[in-house]
């Protein structure tokens, strides 16, 4: 089959894009208000876009609380979402007030971060502490804005769990991070294999 990228015409009883572009890792993103209100929620639309130093992104379809703080505070947690910490993932991702706390919502522990002062989950065996970049609105393609909008953080601080350092290398076995697929789908990392690059 062949569809329409622009008029999504695809006759599919849910839009496939999401399943295809997949396997995604998933940015469980924590910022706070001016106020110092906690907020925490995954997104599927998020990376690692450089390195030395790192840059990572993510995107908000249409305006969220956490692009909201993080542009008012100017700082953000990426903590890494894991097979254990499945269900408290989920629960964060509840349609809820700015006012609400999803650490608690979750049944999960802030931990007070080292450079930024939003805290990271402290289940979770990794977490980027970041500084806020920017913001880009995207086109749609048809002369209009996207509802989508991409936030850019420069990596300030990182923290990984030496229970997951195995012989001076993160063992991404042990961290069995979760990511995102298409309609209601995850997946988890068990599987691990090297393919050394090719000498020319």
């Amino acid at each position: 089959m062949f569809y329409d990228g622009l008029r999504n015409d695809h006759e599919l009883s849910h839009d496939p894009l999401k399943q295809l572009v997949a396997p995604r890792p998933i940015g469980w993103i924590s910022s706070c208000t001016r106020e110092g209100v906690v907020n925490l929620a995954p997104y599927s639309y998020f990376n690692l876009v450089g390195d030395k130093p790192g840059i990572v992104m993510f995107s908000s379809v249409a305006r969220k609380d956490t692009l909201t703080n993080v542009e008012n505070t100017g700082e953000f947690v990426c903590n890494l979402a894991t097979w254990e910490l499945r269900e408290a993932v989920n629960k964060s991702s509840a349609p809820v007030g700015p006012n609400v706390d999803e650490f608690e919502l979750a049944g999960l522990t802030p931990v007070k971060s080292q450079k930024i002062a939003p805290p990271r989950v402290g289940e979770s065996p990794v977490a980027l502490e970041c500084t806020y970049i920017k913001t880009i609105n995207l086109p749609d393609g048809m002369g209009g804005i996207h509802l989508s909008q991409v936030c850019f953080g420069l990596v300030v601080g990182v923290y990984i769990d030496d229970s997951v350092i195995v012989n001076s290398l993160v063992d991404v076995k042990l961290l069995r991070p979760i990511s995102r697929l298409g309609y209601m789908d995850y997946a988890v990392i068990e599987t691990v294999f090297a393919m050394p690059r090719p000498e020319v």
